[in-house]
């Protein structure tokens, strides 16, 4: 089995076609990891071609994580919250995060049926990376998913402790694999070939600097929504220019969707950052279907200093923003979230999975050949 880390494609991305989604400017990388401290690692794991044998594969898989920071969350927790639009899916400690308004663990995005896994692997290596000085007395992981039945052999449970444990060891700063990695590998998104994509906004300095990033898993929506910067590209780049999956999609899939950023917000601020990812999902022609599942997580990295001592009754000091100041970073989620998703298809390869079915990617040329018709190219 072909396993690697961070592995980067060929394929541009959106803003290397010309395509300006928004007023706002991004990061220098364009990537959640534009807030200072977050890092995100993957493990990919492609092997196999031909019928399914389930255990054997064919294998399009894998496990994405991200991290707010490079410490021990379980310690030093952030801000979180999240807000679920369609509830067709899966993301562990949920409850806690909106009990406690705390994110304690590293957050993974991989294939439906790797939840567990995923889950006690990431309990695994907090036991053994921080040492018998900080034994874990309970922990809730954050692991999201994304069904990638129809190109991998899912029900064979390839992804084992070690991948997720690679992918947390290879969690960096800096640019982002996006596309056919990690937890992306078997992705399908608006009928082409979808998986991991990520973007950042920088807010202007009169309202106060901050980044926001996001980081999305997209694997939903059908052809004929999809749209960018307004226009009905899924319609124009139908069937007869690019041949859709060799399975019938439906309304099946789903989008995870993480927002961080460096602003100081309480959780109730979070929640109302993570709810504005529907706003750029929207854009690009997602409707929440029945059968997706929408889940969306936002952390803040402002404050530190939040675990708990159980010795303690002080208080502690937070800082926030006023509400006012809210809506540019509402802004800012929408259009992050909006080109994440579109970087996740542009840079995206065609893959071909279980059984011999082919899902193909977003033609870029093609792409650029539409949006300059609809006067949407910026060069």
């Amino acid at each position: 089995m072909a396993l690697s880390t961070n592995t980067h494609d060929a394929r541009a991305r959106a803003r290397d076609l010309g395509i300006r989604l928004g007023r706002l400017e991004p990061g220098r990388w364009n990537a959640i990891t534009d807030v200072a401290g977050v890092r995100v690692g993957h493990t990919t794991l492609i092997s196999g071609e031909g019928p399914l044998v389930r255990g054997q594969g064919p294998v399009r898989t894998g496990v994405t994580v991200v991290l707010p920071h490079g410490g021990n969350l379980g310690a030093d927790p952030v801000f979180a919250a999240c807000h679920v639009l369609n509830g067709n899916g899966e993301m562990t400690g949920l409850p806690w995060i909106e009990e406690s308004g705390l994110l304690t663990t590293p957050v993974a995005i991989t294939n439906t049926h790797s939840v567990g896994v995923v889950r006690d692997a990431l309990i695994s290596y907090g036991l053994q990376r921080h040492g018998p000085d900080h034994e874990i007395a309970w922990s809730l992981p954050v692991v999201a998913e994304t069904y990638d039945g129809m190109l991998s052999d899912i029900n064979g449970m390839h992804v084992r402790p070690e991948h997720v444990f690679a992918a947390l060891d290879s969690a960096a700063e800096g640019p982002v694999a996006e596309g056919c990695v990690g937890g992306g590998t078997g992705m399908i998104c608006h009928e082409f070939k979808g998986g991991i994509g990520t973007a950042s906004r920088v807010l202007d300095p009169a309202h106060g600097g901050w980044i926001v990033g996001a980081l999305v898993q997209a694997n939903y929506g059908r052809r004929e929504q999809l749209r960018v910067d307004g226009a009905p590209v899924g319609r124009e780049l139908g069937p007869a220019v690019t041949p859709l999956p060799g399975v019938p999609v439906g309304d099946a899939g789903s989008i995870i969707v993480i927002v961080a950023t460096d602003a100081p917000l309480l959780p109730g601020q979070c929640r109302r950052l993570a709810q504005r990812a529907t706003v750029g999902i929207a854009r690009m022609g997602g409707i929440g279907a029945n059968s997706s599942g929408d889940i969306f997580l936002a952390f803040s990295t402002a404050n530190r200093g939040l675990g708990e001592d159980p010795g303690s009754v002080q208080p502690i000091t937070v800082r926030t923003l006023p509400a006012g100041a809210m809506t540019p970073l509402f802004a800012a989620t929408a259009d992050a979230v909006e080109e994440a998703i579109l970087n996740a298809l542009c840079a995206a390869v065609t893959t071909t999975g279980i059984n011999g079915v082919v899902v193909h990617a977003l033609p870029l040329d093609a792409l650029r050949q539409v949006l300059r018709a609809y006067n949407r190219l910026s060069a």
